[in-house]
C-alpha cells in the first residue's frame, strides 16, 4: 500500500521514520532512518539542517511540550502505519539543550508533587488518627466494660481507609450507634467465639451465627454493664 502525502503537523517541521531503505538524494548517504521529504526526494537530516537535533520518544506529554517550548528549532517525527493506512507521530526532534533544560523543568515538578503527597499523606494519616480516637470513644460510651486497647483495636480495624469496612461507610464517619455496635459485634464474634472455625468446617454462615449468638450476646451484655 503507497503511502499518502505526508500530512503537516500543524505546528512545523515534519520528519518521517523511513520503512524503506532509502539515500539521501543530496548526498548520497543511507540507508536512512529518518529523513526530510522535499520536493518529492528524501534528503538527510543533516542536508536538511536538522542533523543537529536529538530524538524524543513519544509517551511523556509534559516532557514533549516542555521540549518543543524551550527549542528553537523542532520537527515532529511520524511514521506510516500501513494497517492503518496513515501516519502517526512518533516523538520530536529537539535541541539536545532544550531536552536537558525540559527535562530540569519535570524534575523540578516531580519534586513539588513529591512533597505534596507527603504532605497530603500525613494529613491523612493525622485524620485517621483522630477518627479512630473518636470511633474508640465512641465504643467505650455504648460499651463501658469493654476493655480500653480492645476498644482502640476495633476502631481501628473497623476504620482502616479503603477497606469498605462498617468504619468508613457513611454510617460510621457519623460515629452512628449502629455502626459502632455492628463494628463491636463483628470483632466480638471473630475473636471471641468459635465462628471462624465453624465457617471454616463446612456450617453454613446463617447456622454459624446461630450457633454462637447467645455467645456473642453475653459478651456485650458484660461490656455494657460494668
Amino acid at each position: 500500500m503507497a503511502a499518502p502525502a505526508i500530512p503537516p503537523s500543524g505546528t512545523g517541521l515534519v520528519v518521517v521514520q523511513a520503512l524503506r531503505r532509502k539515500n539521501c538524494a543530496e548526498c548520497r548517504s543511507g540507508p536512512l532512518a529518518l529523513l526530510v521529504l522535499e520536493d518529492g526526494v528524501p534528503r538527510c537530516l543533516d542536508c536538511a539542517d536538522l542533523g543537529h537535533l536529538v530524538f524524543l520518544p513519544r509517551g511523556d506529554t509534559a516532557l514533549t511540550r516542555r521540549s518543543r517550548e524551550e527549542s528553537t528549532l523542532s520537527a515532529v517525527v511520524v511514521r506510516f502505519n500501513r494497517r492503518k493506512g496513515r501516519y502517526e507521530r512518533q516523538g520530536v526532534l529537539v535541541e539536545d539543550a532544550a531536552l536537558a533544560r525540559a527535562e530540569q523543568r519535570c524534575l523540578a515538578d516531580e519534586e513539588a508533587r513529591r512533597r505534596r503527597r507527603a504532605r497530603d499523606a500525613e494529613r491523612r494519616a493525622a485524620e485517621d488518627v483522630r477518627f479512630t480516637d473518636a470511633f474508640a470513644a465512641e465504643i467505650l460510651r455504648l460499651f463501658p466494660g469493654c476493655p480500653a486497647g480492645r476498644a482502640r483495636e476495633i476502631a481501628a480495624h473497623a476504620s482502616v481507609r479503603g477497606s469498605g469496612r462498617v468504619g468508613r461507610s457513611a454510617a460510621g464517619r457519623a460515629l452512628s450507634g449502629t455502626a459502632v455496635f455492628s463494628a463491636v459485634v463483628a470483632s466480638v464474634r471473630h475473636l471471641d467465639t468459635p465462628y471462624d472455625q465453624l465457617l471454616m468446617s463446612g456450617v453454613p454462615r446463617h447456622e454459624a451465627r446461630r450457633r454462637i449468638a447467645q455467645a456473642v450476646e453475653g459478651t456485650l451484655r458484660v461490656w455494657r454493664g460494668r
